[in-house]
């Protein structure tokens, strides 16, 4: 069964990425607000009543930012960490709040969705997969690094969201000051595009049709250069990057027999 995905915004103004079928959908994280939710659903033809659940990465206010207020008006429950709402509030109604387990399979109707762990500088961060029988999309933003969790399920996906942060260079010569520079380029901050230009490379398997350059900053990045970076390598996988101020086209993403997909 195919997937529908999209990115309704991706950056450090707000993140929120769609995945679902014809029928039932979640949204990954909700950075931005009700209005902006809906409006873009609907100029991409789809309905908040789709939606089914929203599952949180982690609790920084670019991910987190609309969920309330999306929530309380849809009466969505919100999936998050059982560490996460421990240590955070997010003012959701405590009738519409699920917790996940690390790597637990969640079901909801015809979609399967796994959270797992990554590197990041949050409570309890994850990133999430999305599968319908036989066709899986991620969202790997928000990493340190590409983690053996991050090969392991980028592997399967057919469409993937994935964090190409900063250029290097831009980042080193910019105006931030030496700490932040530090905390985005460590282990627990965000990746580069060279950080991920090598996790495609390596792992991206022959099935991945869609890839989204996604939270890229807007002083250390520039979507022309990230995109002519990966251009080169790109071969059958479709080349987009999610945009911080508007919402992608939305793409129907095929499926694969299970034999293909292989864990390790």
């Amino acid at each position: 069964m195919s997937l529908l995905v999209a990115s309704l915004n991706s950056g450090s103004n707000g993140n929120c990425y769609y995945i679902g079928n014809n029928h039932e959908a979640v949204l990954v994280d909700c950075g931005i607000s009700h209005r902006e939710v809906v409006r873009r659903l609907k100029r991409l033809n789809l309905s908040i009543e789709n939606v089914k659940a929203i599952f949180i990465t982690h609790e920084h206010n670019d991910h987190v930012a609309g969920v309330a207020v999306v929530s309380r008006k849809h009466q969505i429950p919100v999936y998050i960490s059982a560490k996460t709402r421990q240590h955070f509030n997010f003012e959701v109604d405590e009738k519409l709040i699920c917790t996940f387990e690390s790597n637990e399979e969640i079901k909801l109707g015809n979609l399967a969705i796994t959270s797992f762990p990554k590197q990041h500088d949050a409570v309890d961060a994850h990133s999430v997969i999305v599968q319908s029988k036989n066709t899986c999309a991620g969202v790997f933003t928000d990493l340190g690094k590409p983690c053996r969790n991050a090969i392991r399920y980028f592997k399967l996906c057919h469409a993937a969201f994935l964090e190409t942060n900063y250029d290097e260079e831009m980042l080193e010569a910019g105006s931030y000051p030496l700490a932040l520079k530090n905390r985005v380029r460590g282990d627990y901050g965000h990746l580069s595009n060279k950080q991920a230009l090598k996790l495609f490379i390596d792992h991206r398997p022959p099935f991945m049709s869609h890839l989204f350059l996604s939270h890229l900053s807007q002083n250390n990045n520039s979507p022309t250069l990230v995109e002519n970076l990966f251009q080169p390598w790109a071969g059958e996988t479709e080349i987009i990057i999610a945009s911080r101020k508007n919402e992608s086209a939305l793409y129907r993403v095929g499926k694969v027999h299970y034999e293909q997909l292989q864990l390790f």
